[in-house]
């Protein structure tokens, strides 16, 4: 790859707990990563906008409010109504196991539960990108 992996970090809604997004976005920095952060309480069309504009290869959402199974799908409707059909939209917290089903089968990437090991998310994140963008 000709530059670093572009990464899109993002608390959508009104959860107001960033230390997991702070964390992951500092480990995905120390892997190399270029890390855009965009704090507190975004809006779905906010994230797609920063992601656009900032022409990232990966959106990760950190959710912890229960909001999931409304932020992911707006998010990846949003995505594809943009043309960002090549980026990786992928997450965290806490989401139960049927509802991760049900998001994957929307197109959402794999979903990380906390206490995940960060090594397995940048393994993801570089992986998925490798495979799916070209630069």
């Amino acid at each position: 790859m000709k530059r670093p992996i572009r990464v899109l970090v993002a608390k959508v809604g009104l959860d107001g707990h960033d230390r997991g997004a702070k964390v992951i976005a500092s480990f995905l920095r120390d892997a190399g990563m270029e890390v855009i952060y965009t704090g507190l309480r975004q809006t779905a069309e906010m994230v797609v906008n920063a992601a656009l504009q900032e022409d990232v290869d990966c959106i990760g959402i950190s959710i912890l409010s229960g909001a999931h199974m409304t932020v992911f799908p707006k998010i990846i409707a949003l995505m594809k109504e943009k043309g960002l059909n090549d980026v990786l939209l992928t997450g965290g917290g806490i989401i139960p196991d049927p509802d991760m089903q049900k998001l994957y089968a929307l197109g959402v990437g794999q979903l990380f539960p906390p206490g995940t090991d960060t090594g397995i998310i940048v393994e993801y994140i570089t992986t998925w990108v490798k495979e799916h963008r070209s630069f």
